[in-house]
């Protein structure tokens, strides 16, 4: 277990200390970053249109929000299994594994896009996306040493934010293109998907900087299949504490973020290009924000970056969800996405600090969970009151929650704290 104490100032400076703990990342975490690029990439086309798919074949917000539902009710039920599992395979193979699950999942939705399919489909996707999410933690702390391990978080969630936004952007002109040439509407279901499906070749080409990945370090064939249940009866009150502040963030979560599409296309009206390039900055903004974490990490510690970070952030989720502007509620979001998200792999970092090597897949399988949790039921509350109300209440509810969970890790872990962790 780590001490909780606040790391001291580096007097190397930022930038030499930020290349020399890249520089020391392991050629197994290269690697996975590369993946990460490509993965990133073709997931981003995948969310900046897949509601506007199902939209052009007369599905509504309700029906968009229960396929979210849907999705993230897998992750939720599927992640102690799939930690497991993980542990089972091995990193390794889980890794191509999950992208392999859903990279063929997105294909077949768009190829087949009955109501039926498109269930199956999204729960086939919620399984890789778990897959991918309970080993991912895990596998950078096996292949990281201490100083450099929360620039590898960093770094991955970076990349991957940097990646989603040269897929938004793409995502917003592949339907044009796919238009001219099978001579039809930019905006029907044929070049959606057509769009979609390369979002989807896109995702399991990640199969192969992943087959070079070197073996696990550890034989996890050993490992016990609940070892979170022994880790919750040794530490009860920690885990509970580690867990709580983001199963409240994943409720505020689920009422708008599958949504933003809809948001700016419904509420102020813009085309999919500029919907496509808004969400592309805002992904690229965030990755900034992910790069530079770790060195306001390392000045002034993992939990009061996460707590006021994401305090701050708050004004401007009030400014996106309320603003009459286009331009008010696009700047917004840029700021509030970056101030949010950089806390993400922080906390992370400090989650799996806290944990045993052979309880982190699942330990990372309760951490999924809990994201899982809140928007497995609140995307399709969201898509109700839309329908009947507007963005208004999804919009309030985020708000309410958010400032909850932040006031959580600020109880938990600051308060009474003479040094940040």
């Amino acid at each position: 277990m780590k001490s909780q104490q606040r790391p001291p100032h580096n007097p190397e400076g930022v930038v030499r200390t930020y290349i020399k703990r890249v520089r020391a990342f392991s050629p197994n975490a290269r690697i996975y970053l590369i993946s990460i690029i490509i993965y990133g990439a073709g997931f981003g086309i995948h969310r900046i249109l897949f509601n506007f798919f199902l939209r052009s074949l007369g599905y509504d917000e309700t029906f968009m929000g229960l396929l979210s539902t849907v999705n993230s009710m897998t992750v939720l039920i599927s992640a102690l299994p799939m930690g497991y599992l993980a542990d089972r395979l091995g990193r390794k193979s889980t890794l191509v594994l999950a992208v392999l699950l859903t990279g063929a999942s997105i294909i077949f939705m768009v190829g087949f896009p009955s109501t039926g399919i498109l269930i199956v489909t999204n729960i086939l996707m919620g399984i890789g996306s778990s897959l991918g999410a309970v080993v991912s933690g895990p596998f950078m702390m096996e292949n990281s040493g201490e100083e450099e391990r929360t620039y590898l978080f960093s770094m991955q969630s970076g990349l991957q934010m940097a990646a989603n936004s040269a897929g938004d952007w793409l995502g917003g002109y592949l339907p044009s293109w796919f238009g001219k040439i099978f001579n039809v509407s930019p905006v029907s279901s044929t070049a959606y998907a057509w769009a979609i499906g390369m979002a989807g070749a896109l995702v399991i080409s990640t199969v192969i900087p992943r087959l070079a990945l070197r073996g696990d370090k550890e034989i996890h064939e050993s490992r016990a299949a609940f070892a979170p249940i022994a880790f919750g009866r040794k530490h009860p009150g920690l885990l509970a504490k580690l867990l709580l502040p983001m199963f409240v963030t994943s409720i505020g979560a689920g009422l708008i973020m599958p949504f933003m599409n809809i948001f700016f296309s419904n509420v102020h009206q813009q085309p999919d290009p500029v919907i496509g390039a808004l969400m592309a900055w805002g992904s690229l903004a965030m990755g900034v924000g992910l790069i530079l974490a770790p060195a306001f990490a390392d000045r002034y510690g993992k939990i009061r970056v996460v707590v006021f970070s994401q305090a701050i952030s708050i004004p401007f989720l009030i400014i996106l969800g309320f603003s009459p502007m286009f331009w008010m509620s696009a700047g917004a979001y840029f700021v509030r996405l970056t101030l949010m998200n950089m806390s993400t792999p922080v906390y992370q970092t400090f989650v799996m600090e806290q944990v045993e090597a052979d309880s982190r897949a699942m330990v990372a399988s309760l951490n999924s969970m809990v994201n899982s949790f809140g928007r497995a039921f609140s995307p399709v509350l969201s898509g109700w009151m839309q329908v009947n109300y507007g963005f208004g209440p999804p919009f309030t509810g985020t708000i309410i929650t958010y400032i909850i969970a932040i006031g959580m890790y600020y109880a938990f872990f600051l308060r009474g704290k003479k040094r940040a962790v």
